[in-house]
């Protein structure tokens, strides 16, 4: 009943208002005009022959945790095709780096059914796995209509939004019953998927646990590591407001007793990297260069802002230590797994209900050190660059932590097959 309704009012608003708050969107640029039909639902190449997989992701994170399953999906079927959507030009254009042959991506259609049913007519995909819990009525219930199979992956449900979907929980048990499978990113999100009205759902892994390392183009690893000429470097990586300002105010005292010291900081967002760099040089009086404007890395420079996309890779084979960001402020933190297969000491703040279960897995393995504040992220890289032998250690803990949780893709990919049609 609620999507009936819901598909109603989509159809009667989208001229009214939907379509004027998608212009806005195209004006603020975070929509891609050149290829703005695929979000109408109209095809920008023709489907390909054979099996069609189709995985959809939110956002940067829910695609990145893709790349091992469609690399194991292509393996097992040679002659089949992966599309990959996402809803955000910054997916898009990772997508369109990190992407495999005969693996492609294109825009999720804006969620009104005229453009749903128009997608899903023309891809007729084998199989759709929907990444974590972006549940999108509209083109859920296409997906249902044809008959095609459907499973969650990576699912999530936080504690607050467990709580909201509580008091609405016969619209999530609608939205659910579209899912043929869910599988849960931890027991506890697979007991609340099913208690909020999924029909089947377990947990087998976290399938950002099965990441792939990170690309990394050697001839910018050359090029960036002449630059830094042998001075003694470390990383503060996918950092959001604030965090950058507080860290380098504490650089600066670190600089005291590591003169040579750089401190390279790679933002979540790259929009904010102009940013970033002026508030350095105004409030603190250091010397900043910017990745983006290919401003070089000097004897002079404090810090060096990353701000590009598709590299982080590179900054994680360069800095043998790692602060990763998103955990010093309320936020939740950031994917510190990524790292740890790059073998980097790794160290997070104390906000990481994000990966909650990751963590407390990492915690046992000794792959992963928890600071409460600045102060202590501090101490704790100036404990490993004056300790060679411990910074070793947690370097190699984390990638043995890291490789020893890779298996859970086989599972994943276990299940998923007894889906496929053949």
């Amino acid at each position: 009943m609620f999507i009936s309704i819901y598909n109603t009012l989509v159809r009667i608003l989208y001229p009214i208002a939907i379509s004027r708050y998608i212009e806005k969107r195209k004006e603020n640029g975070k929509e891609d005009i050149k290829r703005f039909n695929e979000r109408l639902g109209k095809p920008t190449m023709p489907r390909p022959e054979g099996k069609l997989f189709w995985l959809h992701g939110a956002s940067v994170g829910e695609s990145l945790s893709m790349l091992p399953l469609i690399d194991k999906l292509l393996l097992t079927y040679p002659e089949a095709h992966v599309m990959v959507t996402t809803g955000t030009t910054t997916s898009a254009e990772l997508m369109g780096k990190r992407l495999p042959e005969r693996a492609f991506h294109q825009y999720i259609p804006i969620d009104n059914p005229t453009f749903t049913k128009r997608f899903v007519k023309h891809w007729q995909p084998d199989v759709a796995l929907w990444f974590e819990s972006e549940l999108w009525p509209a083109m859920l219930s296409t997906i249902k209509s044809k008959n095609i199979p459907l499973i969650l992956v990576n699912g999530r449900i936080s504690n607050r939004s467990f709580k909201r979907w509580q008091q609405f929980d016969f619209v999530c048990k609608e939205l659910l019953s579209c899912f043929t499978y869910c599988l849960g990113q931890s027991d506890e999100d697979a007991y609340r998927l099913k208690v909020l009205g999924a029909k089947e759902a377990e947990c087998l892994g976290n399938l950002k646990y099965a990441g792939l390392p990170l690309p990394v183009d050697e001839a910018k690893k050359k090029e960036i590591e002449a630059q830094i000429n042998g001075r003694t470097v470390w990383l503060a990586s996918s950092t959001h407001d604030d965090e950058e300002m507080r860290i380098a105010r504490f650089n600066i005292e670190l600089k005291k007793e590591f003169p040579d010291l750089l401190l390279i900081v790679a933002p979540r967002h790259p929009n904010r990297g102009e940013e970033i760099q002026k508030r350095m040089q105004e409030e603190l009086n250091l010397k900043v260069s910017l990745r983006s404007k290919n401003e070089p890395i000097t004897e002079e420079t404090d810090v060096y802002v990353a701000n590009t996309i598709g590299e982080l890779g590179l900054w994680y084979n360069i800095c043998p230590i790692v602060f990763v960001g998103g955990s010093l402020i309320p936020h939740g933190g950031q994917n510190f797994m990524e790292p740890s297969r790059c073998r980097d000491a790794v160290i997070v703040g104390p906000h990481m209900h994000n990966f909650t279960d990751a963590m407390n897995r990492a915690q046992k393995a000794d792959a992963v050190t928890q600071v409460k504040d600045v102060i202590e992220l501090s101490n704790q890289v100036c404990l490993l660059l004056e300790n060679k032998d411990l910074l070793e250690e947690r370097r190699q803990k984390a990638y043995d932590w890291a490789m020893s949780e890779s298996k859970v893709l086989d599972g994943i990919m276990n299940k998923i097959k007894e889906y496929i049609p053949q």
